[in-house]
């Protein structure tokens, strides 16, 4: 694959993974709107280890403080905040992988990857974001996570495997909605990325990997690196910024977006 084209997937994917405005969205897009030839299923799982690679270097003490809490979490005791918080990631992230498996299983996961469908979650989940920002008033940050909040984060969640409606954007608008402050929010999401990433990673990785090759493994390697470069500049600018900026502009991205796309699938 032309270094151009790796270069180009890495970057959309380091930036728009934990931006609210949809990866998986703007990668389903890229091929569609550029006539470039799909990335494939290898790429698309090296991108998202380099992104993997950046949520946790940058989150590292609260992804060391969950493994510390995993012995207790085995005992069957929630008696300390690793284990607690090791707990609320794991049932947050059932959700999704039940819902993926049947999406898998159905063939509708196929079915959703097209221009439409991206265009009215872009839209539609973007506003939904804009409601749950400006009505969620309360101050709640990470630190409070609660059982019962990580088990409808992880409903929410669920969601975002529609393309076009963001995994960060719909955990990030489900945490305000649930009264968490933007930054507070905003961690939670990041943090419940990494099981996420993982489970997919592996669901993936296990069916690609009898397709890998030298020169695909390069490429991967790659395309790796500049994803987790990308996505560690962007979770760093926007983990800055949300101490002062709402999430107004990621809002109007979208909207903006969702309706280009609606004019160029109905038109």
């Amino acid at each position: 694959m032309p270094l151009f084209h790796l270069l180009l997937i890495a970057i959309i994917q380091g930036v728009t993974e934990f931006l609210p405005v949809s990866s998986s969205g703007h990668l389903i897009l890229l091929p569609s709107l550029t006539g470039m030839d799909d990335q494939g299923q290898v790429i698309d799982v090296a991108v998202h280890v380099g992104t993997l690679g950046a949520v946790v270097l940058f989150f590292w003490q609260d992804v060391k403080l969950a493994l510390r809490g995993v012995p207790s979490l085995l005992r069957g005791h929630l008696d300390n905040p690793g284990a607690t918080l090791a707990f609320c990631l794991l049932i947050a992230t059932i959700p999704v992988i039940i819902f993926g498996v049947f999406l898998a299983a159905t063939g509708l996961d196929d079915a959703m990857r097209n221009i439409k469908v991206i265009g009215w979650a872009m839209l539609g989940f973007g506003l939904v974001l804009y409601w749950a920002d400006k009505t969620g008033t309360s101050n709640i940050e990470a630190e409070g996570w609660t059982v019962r909040d990580a088990i409808i984060m992880g409903l929410w969640q669920a969601i975002a495997l529609i393309p076009g409606t963001s995994r960060s954007g719909i955990t990030i608008t489900a945490g305000r909605y649930l009264g968490y402050s933007r930054h507070g929010a905003a961690k939670l999401a990041m943090l419940m990325s990494i099981p996420t990433i993982i489970a997919s990673g592996t669901f993936v990785g296990i069916d690609t990997a009898s397709q890998a090759n030298y020169q695909a493994l390069k490429d991967g390697a790659i395309a790796a690196v500049f994803a987790f470069l990308s996505a560690l500049l962007a979770l760093s600018l926007m983990m800055r910024l949300l101490r002062s900026v709402s999430f107004t502009p990621y809002v109007v991205y979208r909207v903006i977006l969702g309706v280009i796309l609606l004019w160029i699938a109905y038109s």
